[in-house]
Protein backbone atom coordinates (compact mmCIF):
# COMPACT_ATOMS: atom_id res chain seq x y z
CA UNK A 1 0.00 0.00 0.00
CA UNK A 2 1.11 3.33 -1.07
CA UNK A 3 0.94 6.75 1.08
CA UNK A 4 -1.00 9.28 -0.25
CA UNK A 5 0.56 12.42 -0.97
CA UNK A 6 0.49 15.14 1.31
CA UNK A 7 -0.81 18.63 0.03
CA UNK A 8 1.51 21.74 1.29
CA UNK A 9 -0.06 24.47 3.33
CA UNK A 10 -1.18 27.07 0.98
CA UNK A 11 1.01 30.11 1.02
CA UNK A 12 -1.11 33.19 0.32
CA UNK A 13 0.38 36.56 -0.33
CA UNK A 14 -0.72 40.35 -0.15
CA UNK A 15 1.72 42.79 -1.27
CA UNK A 16 0.75 46.22 -0.11
CA UNK A 17 2.01 49.72 -1.52
CA UNK A 18 1.90 52.28 1.29
CA UNK A 19 1.08 55.77 0.76
CA UNK A 20 -1.28 56.21 -2.29
CA UNK A 21 -1.91 60.29 -2.61
CA UNK A 22 0.90 60.97 -1.04
CA UNK A 23 2.84 62.61 -4.25
CA UNK A 24 1.53 61.86 -7.88
CA UNK A 25 5.43 60.15 -8.43
CA UNK A 26 4.34 57.83 -5.70
CA UNK A 27 0.97 57.30 -6.86
CA UNK A 28 2.31 56.56 -9.94
CA UNK A 29 5.07 54.21 -8.87
CA UNK A 30 2.20 52.34 -7.17
CA UNK A 31 -0.22 52.19 -10.29
CA UNK A 32 2.54 51.03 -12.41
CA UNK A 33 3.68 48.27 -9.58
CA UNK A 34 0.09 46.96 -9.78
CA UNK A 35 0.09 47.06 -13.77
CA UNK A 36 3.69 45.57 -14.45
CA UNK A 37 4.35 43.82 -10.91
CA UNK A 38 3.19 41.52 -7.90
CA UNK A 39 1.62 44.55 -6.02
CA UNK A 40 -2.08 43.65 -4.82
CA UNK A 41 -2.86 46.20 -2.45
CA UNK A 42 -2.78 49.68 -1.43
CA UNK A 43 -3.59 52.28 1.00
CA UNK A 44 -4.93 54.97 0.41
CA UNK A 45 -3.59 58.73 2.41
CA UNK A 46 -7.18 60.57 2.03
CA UNK A 47 -5.77 64.20 3.32
CA UNK A 48 -3.06 64.75 0.39
CA UNK A 49 -4.99 65.51 -2.38
CA UNK A 50 -4.49 62.80 -4.33
CA UNK A 51 -4.13 63.27 -8.20
CA UNK A 52 -8.17 62.95 -9.80
CA UNK A 53 -7.00 60.98 -12.67
CA UNK A 54 -4.99 58.52 -10.34
CA UNK A 55 -7.94 58.19 -8.28
CA UNK A 56 -9.76 57.14 -10.99
CA UNK A 57 -7.44 54.79 -12.27
CA UNK A 58 -7.34 53.27 -8.68
CA UNK A 59 -10.79 52.93 -8.26
CA UNK A 60 -11.15 50.56 -11.74
CA UNK A 61 -8.27 48.73 -11.31
CA UNK A 62 -8.98 45.19 -9.10
CA UNK A 63 -6.27 46.38 -6.11
CA UNK A 64 -7.71 46.23 -2.77
CA UNK A 65 -7.95 49.48 -1.77
CA UNK A 66 -7.82 50.00 1.84
CA UNK A 67 -6.88 53.52 4.41
CA UNK A 68 -3.75 54.70 5.24
CA UNK A 69 -4.62 56.27 8.93
CA UNK A 70 -2.72 59.64 9.10
CA UNK A 71 -1.71 60.87 11.96
CA UNK A 72 1.64 61.93 11.29
CA UNK A 73 1.61 63.78 8.21
CA UNK A 74 0.47 67.04 6.60
CA UNK A 75 -2.89 68.94 7.81
CA UNK A 76 -6.47 66.92 9.28
CA UNK A 77 -9.32 66.51 7.77
CA UNK A 78 -11.30 67.12 10.57
CA UNK A 79 -12.00 71.01 11.62
CA UNK A 80 -8.95 71.61 13.59
CA UNK A 81 -10.01 73.12 16.67
CA UNK A 82 -11.86 69.68 17.13
CA UNK A 83 -8.50 67.95 17.11
CA UNK A 84 -5.69 70.44 18.51
CA UNK A 85 -3.61 67.87 20.59
CA UNK A 86 -3.10 65.98 17.39
CA UNK A 87 -1.47 69.51 15.82
CA UNK A 88 1.83 71.60 15.57
CA UNK A 89 1.93 75.36 16.24
CA UNK A 90 1.10 75.43 12.21
CA UNK A 91 -1.86 73.25 12.42
CA UNK A 92 0.12 70.37 10.80
CA UNK A 93 0.32 67.02 12.38
CA UNK A 94 3.04 66.03 14.82
CA UNK A 95 5.58 64.25 12.81
CA UNK A 96 6.92 61.89 15.25
CA UNK A 97 5.21 58.67 15.54
CA UNK A 98 5.79 58.09 19.21
CA UNK A 99 5.41 61.76 20.25
CA UNK A 100 2.04 61.85 18.69
CA UNK A 101 0.96 58.48 20.05
CA UNK A 102 1.80 60.00 23.78
CA UNK A 103 0.15 63.59 22.98
CA UNK A 104 -3.28 62.41 20.77
CA UNK A 105 -6.25 62.63 23.22
CA UNK A 106 -8.37 59.39 22.09
CA UNK A 107 -11.27 61.75 21.28
CA UNK A 108 -9.82 63.80 18.90
CA UNK A 109 -8.08 60.53 17.59
CA UNK A 110 -10.84 59.03 17.12
CA UNK A 111 -13.25 62.19 15.41
CA UNK A 112 -10.34 61.92 13.05
CA UNK A 113 -9.95 58.50 11.83
CA UNK A 114 -13.71 58.37 11.73
CA UNK A 115 -13.26 61.40 9.43
CA UNK A 116 -11.15 60.00 7.64
CA UNK A 117 -12.42 57.05 6.50
CA UNK A 118 -15.55 58.77 5.71
CA UNK A 119 -13.32 60.90 3.45
CA UNK A 120 -12.23 57.57 1.80
CA UNK A 121 -15.79 56.58 1.47
CA UNK A 122 -16.76 59.48 -0.63
CA UNK A 123 -13.38 59.14 -2.91
CA UNK A 124 -14.11 55.60 -3.58
CA UNK A 125 -17.44 55.18 -3.44
CA UNK A 126 -17.08 52.25 -0.74
CA UNK A 127 -15.26 51.28 2.32
CA UNK A 128 -11.86 50.33 3.01
CA UNK A 129 -10.42 46.52 2.38
CA UNK A 130 -8.62 47.29 5.34
CA UNK A 131 -6.95 49.84 7.76
CA UNK A 132 -3.49 50.67 8.71
CA UNK A 133 -1.46 53.60 9.57
CA UNK A 134 0.96 55.74 8.01
CA UNK A 135 4.85 55.87 10.60
CA UNK A 136 2.63 52.53 12.05
CA UNK A 137 1.66 55.75 14.95
CA UNK A 138 -1.32 52.83 16.00
CA UNK A 139 0.82 50.16 16.67
CA UNK A 140 -0.31 50.24 20.41
CA UNK A 141 -1.80 51.88 23.66
CA UNK A 142 -4.83 54.39 23.15
CA UNK A 143 -4.26 54.18 18.92
CA UNK A 144 -4.21 50.49 18.48
CA UNK A 145 -7.43 50.16 20.74
CA UNK A 146 -8.82 53.59 18.27
CA UNK A 147 -7.99 51.32 14.98
CA UNK A 148 -8.84 47.72 16.50
CA UNK A 149 -12.61 49.85 17.15
CA UNK A 150 -12.58 50.88 13.66
CA UNK A 151 -11.91 47.58 12.39
CA UNK A 152 -14.08 45.92 13.96
CA UNK A 153 -17.24 48.10 12.85
CA UNK A 154 -15.93 48.29 9.35
CA UNK A 155 -15.75 44.56 9.55
CA UNK A 156 -12.15 45.31 8.06
CA UNK A 157 -8.94 43.20 8.49
CA UNK A 158 -5.86 45.58 9.41
CA UNK A 159 -2.17 44.99 9.34
CA UNK A 160 -0.83 42.92 11.96
CA UNK A 161 3.49 44.50 12.09
CA UNK A 162 4.22 42.76 14.83
CA UNK A 163 2.61 39.60 17.08
CA UNK A 164 1.28 42.47 20.02
CA UNK A 165 -0.79 44.11 17.32
CA UNK A 166 -1.87 40.65 15.47
CA UNK A 167 -2.96 39.17 19.01
CA UNK A 168 -4.75 42.87 20.08
CA UNK A 169 -6.65 42.33 17.07
CA UNK A 170 -7.32 38.67 17.68
CA UNK A 171 -9.06 39.61 20.91
CA UNK A 172 -11.41 41.34 18.66
CA UNK A 173 -12.08 39.03 16.28
CA UNK A 174 -10.24 41.31 13.67
CA UNK A 175 -8.65 39.29 10.82
CA UNK A 176 -5.29 39.64 9.89
CA UNK A 177 -2.03 37.74 7.96
CA UNK A 178 -0.08 35.84 9.88
CA UNK A 179 3.19 37.21 8.85
CA UNK A 180 4.49 40.84 8.03
CA UNK A 181 7.35 41.47 6.04
CA UNK A 182 8.89 45.30 5.28
CA UNK A 183 10.63 48.16 6.26
CA UNK A 184 11.34 51.98 5.33
CA UNK A 185 14.91 52.54 6.61
CA UNK A 186 17.44 54.44 5.01
CA UNK A 187 18.02 51.75 2.40
CA UNK A 188 15.72 50.33 -0.24
CA UNK A 189 14.05 47.42 1.11
CA UNK A 190 12.30 45.70 -1.61
CA UNK A 191 15.56 45.43 -4.61
CA UNK A 192 15.01 42.84 -6.90
CA UNK A 193 17.31 40.22 -4.60
CA UNK A 194 14.95 40.91 -1.62
CA UNK A 195 11.82 40.27 -3.29
CA UNK A 196 12.69 37.01 -4.71
CA UNK A 197 14.65 36.11 -1.55
CA UNK A 198 11.33 36.61 0.58
CA UNK A 199 9.15 35.21 -1.76
CA UNK A 200 11.45 31.68 -2.16
CA UNK A 201 11.15 31.52 1.75
CA UNK A 202 7.43 32.38 2.25
CA UNK A 203 6.17 30.76 5.36
CA UNK A 204 2.61 28.95 5.04
CA UNK A 205 -0.45 30.82 5.71
CA UNK A 206 -1.30 34.42 4.70
CA UNK A 207 1.59 37.02 4.78
CA UNK A 208 1.67 40.44 3.68
CA UNK A 209 4.81 42.33 2.04
CA UNK A 210 4.62 46.14 3.26
CA UNK A 211 6.03 48.04 0.27
CA UNK A 212 6.67 51.89 -0.59
CA UNK A 213 7.23 51.69 -4.04
CA UNK A 214 6.96 55.53 -6.29
CA UNK A 215 8.78 58.02 -8.17
CA UNK A 216 11.05 60.52 -6.91
CA UNK A 217 10.39 64.21 -7.60
CA UNK A 218 10.64 67.66 -5.86
CA UNK A 219 7.40 66.57 -3.63
CA UNK A 220 9.00 63.93 -1.86
CA UNK A 221 12.16 66.12 -1.67
CA UNK A 222 11.18 66.39 2.26
CA UNK A 223 11.42 62.17 2.93
CA UNK A 224 13.83 60.23 4.04
CA UNK A 225 12.35 57.80 2.20
CA UNK A 226 11.98 59.05 -1.29
CA UNK A 227 14.82 57.60 -3.82
CA UNK A 228 14.49 54.41 -2.80
CA UNK A 229 11.25 54.16 -3.41
CA UNK A 230 12.14 53.47 -7.43
CA UNK A 231 14.26 50.38 -6.59
CA UNK A 232 10.84 49.28 -4.61
CA UNK A 233 9.28 49.70 -7.89
CA UNK A 234 11.92 47.73 -10.13
CA UNK A 235 11.86 45.36 -7.72
CA UNK A 236 8.68 44.51 -7.82
CA UNK A 237 8.15 44.69 -11.49
CA UNK A 238 11.23 42.29 -12.39
CA UNK A 239 9.73 39.77 -13.96
CA UNK A 240 11.43 36.91 -12.15
CA UNK A 241 9.05 37.67 -9.34
CA UNK A 242 5.97 36.84 -10.90
CA UNK A 243 7.44 33.39 -12.82
CA UNK A 244 8.71 32.94 -9.01
CA UNK A 245 5.51 32.91 -7.39
CA UNK A 246 3.92 30.71 -10.35
CA UNK A 247 6.95 28.10 -9.81
CA UNK A 248 6.19 28.01 -5.69
CA UNK A 249 2.14 27.97 -6.34
CA UNK A 250 2.10 30.99 -4.06
CA UNK A 251 -1.59 32.36 -4.49
CA UNK A 252 -1.84 36.80 -4.80
CA UNK A 253 -4.55 38.39 -2.79
CA UNK A 254 -5.54 41.33 -1.30
CA UNK A 255 -7.30 41.88 2.74
CA UNK A 256 -10.34 42.27 0.58
CA UNK A 257 -10.04 38.00 0.23
CA UNK A 258 -9.32 36.84 3.70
Amino acid sequence: MTGQAVTPPARVLIVNADDFGLTRGVSRGILESYRRGIVTSTTLMVNRDADPAQLEELRASGMGVGLHVNLTLGAPVSDPKRVASLLDAAGQFVRDAREQAQRARPEEARIEIGNQIEAFRRLMGRFPTHLDSHHHVARDGALLDLLCFFARSLKAPMRAQDAGVRARAKQDGIRTPEHFMGESGPEPYWSREKVLEHLRALPPGVSEFMTHPGYFDDDLAYSRYGKQRETEVAGLTDPEARVLIAREGIRLAHFGNL
